[in-house]
């Protein structure tokens, strides 16, 4: 029967090949004592011997040939149609895994995978991997969700009071005001090719790690603001996923100036 799922392919192909390995070591395994009589001499276990590891050679043989074409699984238009992305979805709930689809990216906190399906792997924020049986997939995903993320909060968070002071300064509001994070993506992705290097998903999922973080007064000790305003109801949101799996939105960010002593002389 035609295996209608990645995982259900491997699962039979991976039993057909245990079926292989099993011919390939009764061969070996004969040959091993055709060598063990040549070295004492015992020549009727080696005519013996050698009769049996040609029999099971041969049928090792055939087993890897029957292996090679047994492999029928049309992955390329797997990948493309989008199926391996609602495969891993679908076994991920099965599994316990929270994790959704956004923008062609699948989203598990803390991970962000980008499925490259011209070169058959995965983008596991970033990094390259080519073991892409959905079960092996949603295993390695569950398991970054019990590691703590590496994330500097501090050091993002000038980042971002850098880029809000840029769009401020651009006309897009007064010091103080609440902008749209997507603004500060744009001044933070504006060198060539800097977009795919840091995706808009990658951007808020680092928001929300921020959120998380505790992490709201910058060095010069303004302090950060992530409002839910009506920002939220029109274009520009940023998704995400949280620790518990459920959607967030991003929409908007202000930074208050800090208070200093001048401005608070003579109040009582």
């Amino acid at each position: 029967m035609e295996a209608t799922s990645l995982e259900e392919a491997l699962i039979q192909f991976e039993r057909d090949a245990s079926g292989a390995v099993k011919t390939l070591t009764a061969a070996l395994r004969e040959v091993k004592k055709v060598q063990a009589a040549a070295a004492v001499g015992d020549l009727r276990a080696l005519r013996n011997g050698t009769e049996a590891s040609a029999r099971l050679s041969d049928q090792a043989a055939e087993s890897v040939r029957d292996l090679r074409g047994s492999w029928q699984f049309d992955e390329s238009t797997y990948f493309e149609s989008g199926e391996f992305t609602k495969e891993v979805l679908a076994l991920g709930a099965e599994e316990g895994l929270q994790a959704f689809e956004s923008d062609d990216r699948i989203l598990s906190y803390p991970a962000i995978v980008q499925v490259v399906w011209a070169d058959n792997a995965v983008l596991i924020d970033k990094q390259r991997d080519r073991r892409v049986r959905p079960s092996v997939l949603v295993r390695a995903l569950k398991a970054l969700q019990q590691k703590p993320p590496r994330f500097k909060a501090e050091a993002f968070l000038e980042t971002l009071s850098s880029a809000y002071d840029l769009v401020v300064a651009g006309g897009s509001g007064r010091p103080g005001s609440v902008v749209k994070l997507v603004d500060l993506y744009t001044v933070l992705t504006l060198m060539p090719g800097a977009g795919r290097d840091y995706s808009k998903q990658e951007f808020a999922r680092d928001l929300y790690l921020l959120d998380q973080s505790g992490a709201v007064t910058t060095r010069s000790g303004r302090t950060l603001s992530l409002p839910a305003s009506a920002l939220t109801r029109g274009s520009g949101m940023l998704h995400t996923v949280t620790r518990s799996g459920q959607a967030k939105v991003y929409a908007g960010i202000s930074f208050e100036p800090a208070v200093s002593f001048e401005s608070t002389a003579g109040v009582h």
